[in-house]
């Protein structure tokens, strides 16, 4: 790989990763709701989830939604579904102070399996393959997902830290579920452009 050729792949992972999307929707939620500390696990899932999806969509996965191109709709409409759901429990998360204890951030796991099914992360993951890995070679891929691993984890991080920072605001049972139903919006926001392009 170039050195041209990795400096565009570092700035594409840095802005894919920065940039709003339904990761950083949900790591600013858990971290006004649950702090930095409690959202840990889910960024590492996040991060750490992302590099192993991009792995294998490089190892060869990309070329089973070629040969079957209905995957891509199925795909489609269980990511619009899961994301509603998604956005339904954020809108209704308990304000802290009535919290009965049951309330908890997304896990590891969770986060690092809903990767699979968040549409931002398949065209990052399928963008990044395509794009800076021409000769796909097993060298290739793993430097894709070392740069994306290298970048993608203190980039969500820092919107943990800023709902982090937010929750010193969201004090009254009242904000607090304003700004739930704010990112749950903007989380059915980001189905845009999955939902009306092709």
């Amino acid at each position: 790989m170039t050195h041209d050729l990795l400096a565009a792949l570092a700035l594409f992972a840095f802005v894919s990763s920065i940039t709003p999307g339904p990761n950083n929707l949900m790591l600013m939620a858990s971290g006004a709701n649950f702090g930095f500390r409690r959202t840990i696990p889910h960024m590492l899932g996040v991060a750490l989830g992302f590099v192993f999806m991009l792995l294998l969509v490089g190892a060869g996965l990309v070329q089973i939604f070629d040969l079957l191109p209905v995957t891509y709709t199925l795909l489609k409409v269980a990511s619009v579904l899961y994301l509603l759901y998604l956005a339904w429990k954020i809108a209704h998360a308990a304000p802290v102070k009535t919290r009965d204890g049951t309330g908890r951030p997304m896990s590891f796991l969770q986060a690092a399996a809903f990767q699979w099914v968040n549409p931002k992360a398949w065209a990052m993951a399928l963008t990044a393959i395509s794009a800076y890995t021409p000769e796909r070679t097993l060298w290739a891929i793993l430097l894709v997902g070392l740069i994306f691993g290298a970048i993608n984890l203190p980039s969500v991080g820092s919107w943990t830290v800023l709902g982090q920072q937010m929750a010193r605001f969201l004090t009254s049972p009242k904000r607090l579920v304003a700004f739930n139903w704010t990112m749950a919006a903007l989380l059915v926001a980001s189905l845009y452009p999955v939902v009306w392009t092709g």
